[in-house]
């Protein structure tokens, strides 16, 4: 599995952060930081993460 942000249309609303707190969160200074390839047990919490994304700033590839 692969994540990429579009960092041009991330706007910080944080919801990938509260559905999936292992692979996203946001820096001192409020950016946001995510692992690009995260454990393949997380798959499920991905996936959600990128549905909630009011934007739909965050790309999933592959799967577990």
């Amino acid at each position: 599995m692969k994540i990429t942000v579009d960092m041009n249309l991330c706007e910080s609303h944080g919801q990938c952060v509260f559905a999936a707190p292992e692979v996203f969160s946001f820096d001192d200074d409020d950016y946001l930081v995510y692992d690009a390839t995260p454990d393949p047990a997380l798959y499920d919490k991905v996936v959600k993460a990128a549905a909630v994304c009011p934007v739909r700033a965050i790309l999933v590839e592959g799967t577990p």
